[in-house]
């Protein structure tokens, strides 16, 4: 048996295992889809698969339990791909290698060198325990199980209604042990693409390749107001101020991976005048060393690496470097408003995710986050206003809307009550800055009571992605209590 089954409760944490086996990110959820049916399917389940690729799993009620108001456990099958630099790992492949690590704040789960997927692996692996299990009590059971949340809610955004018959769900992707969670913020992809005109490079120059790494990264919605470090945003002002005091010429420029991590790494590609190299080199030296000065308290690992690759060619005309780079500088980024309603909690947000050379063009990617449509689209109009000034083609798609708290919520003060029982105090009742898939349940299924709660996550959507095992068990307590203490239909 493995470490992982052993750990508490165990059909969980098997589940679990099982899952990290089977390659399940964002946009390639065909083989754990395929999984999910066949393992419900020989439990004598009923599940069934919607227009979008979404998977319904109906268990009747417990003995006793036939009169209990429909409970909905919901959970999305797909997981952020990020990895480290240096670890050779293909997502549509490879397994996920989850191990146990002890640190003074207790033990954890982590994985080597790539995201773990605990989100929302661990959330999926409860509500698929809850089908297997015989001896927890339970009203008529309905897990919904949606695709790529991660990557764009194409499942939330395509679920029908008529499909679910319960009148409760439980969303099991909250990342904080302790929280309990009834709203959430709204979001918006914004992508700007320029043209990249080239020319030859000048004359005496030496090509190299500067790369910025070792930053914490995160996700950009519950890590935003953390202080950690952006590296598109890092790389771009360095090389802005660089190319107004030395002859160099951008040829490639590149960053971040995901629209909704905060970017780890990032790096660019330039030719550079051979009589400034070594004031470029002492230059860098001293920009690296202020970033760790005005860092160092969050950011504790920055590295930048400059190589010598081959000779480059061709580089971006000085119209195009300056253009592009002063676009990014300017472009938004971190938090943009914290909420007047709820206190230590971010309204509005902007990442500025992904940056990447194509051929003849240049793409920025950004997520902007909201509680408020009006925050989202004041945000969206700053956007908008930065790369139509740089001449950039700018669209915005995929918005999401906000949930709305209910604080009259039945099914909140269930839980409220159901955890206090347990742990002998009071959940704290909370607003998540982070594109939960309630918002867009409620357009196909307006009636549903929701709430969303989980155990305790540090890191999602970097490869320092990790898992508290204790908040795991209590997780799992609190959620067959809540099932127990679901109330009879009026």
């Amino acid at each position: 048996m493995s470490k992982l089954a052993q750990l508490k409760p165990s059909k969980l944490w098997q589940i679990f295992e099982t899952i990290c086996s089977i390659p399940h990110p964002s946009k390639h959820e065909q083989k754990i889809s395929l999984w999910i049916q066949s393992w419900a399917t020989e439990l004598g389940l009923i599940v069934k698969e919607d227009a979008v690729g979404n998977l319904i799993i109906k268990k009747p009620a417990t003995a006793g339990m036939e009169k209990r108001k429909g409970v909905i456990l919901q959970a999305h099958m797909d997981m952020v791909p990020q990895k480290n630099s240096d670890t050779d790992h293909d997502f549509l492949v490879d397994p996920i290698k989850p191990y146990i690590i002890t640190e003074a704040d207790g033990d954890w789960v982590t994985a080597e060198g790539t995201t773990l997927g605990a989100d929302n692996g661990v959330g999926l692996s409860s509500a698929l325990a809850v089908l297997a299990s015989d001896d927890i009590p339970h009203g008529p059971l309905e897990v919904l199980v949606t695709i790529d949340e991660e990557a764009g809610m194409t499942g939330a955004f395509g679920l029908e209604a008529g499909w679910l018959e319960g009148d409760l769900l439980i969303n099991t992707d909250s990342e904080q042990e302790g929280e309990v969670y009834m709203g959430c913020a709204g979001g918006i992809d914004g992508e700007a693409t320029f043209a990249i005109t080239n020319e030859d490079a000048p004359a005496d120059v030496e090509s190299f390749n500067l790369s910025i790494s070792g930053l914490k990264g995160g996700h950009s919605g519950v890590d935003i107001h953390t202080g950690r470090a952006n590296a598109n945003k890092l790389l771009v002002r360095f090389l802005l101020d660089a190319s107004n005091e030395f002859d160099l010429r951008l040829t490639e420029l590149n960053g971040g991976s995901l629209r909704n991590a905060i970017p780890r790494e990032a790096d660019a590609s330039f030719v550079i005048a051979a009589t400034q190299v070594e004031a470029f080199k002492a230059k860098l030296a001293e920009s690296l060393a202020t970033m760790r000065q005005s860092l160092g308290s969050i950011e504790t690992d920055i590295e930048m690496l400059l190589i010598s690759p081959e000779t480059f060619d061709e580089c971006w005309t000085i119209e195009t470097q300056s253009t592009i780079l002063r676009a990014l500088n300017a472009c938004p980024n971190g938090v943009l408003r914290m909420s007047d309603d709820i206190e230590g909690i971010v309204e509005t947000s902007l990442n500025l995710g992904v940056m990447r050379s194509k051929g003849n063009k240049f793409v920025a990617m950004t997520l902007i986050r909201s509680l408020h449509d009006d925050g989202r689209l004041d945000a969206q109009t700053m956007v908008q206003s930065v790369f139509d000034l740089s001449g950039a083609n700018i669209a915005f798609s995929g918005a999401y809307p906000g949930w709305k708290p209910d604080t009259s919520s039945a099914l909140m003060k269930t839980v409220r009550d159901t955890y206090q029982s347990l742990f002998d105090k009071v959940p704290e009742i909370m607003v998540i800055h982070a594109g939960l898939e309630c918002g867009l349940f409620k357009t196909a299924y307006p009636h549903w009571d929701m709430v969303s709660f989980g155990p305790t996550i540090k890191f999602p959507h970097s490869p320092n992605e990790k898992i508290q095992i204790a908040t795991v068990e209590q997780y799992w307590q609190l959620l067959v209590a809540v099932l127990a203490n679901i109330p009879e239909k009026v």
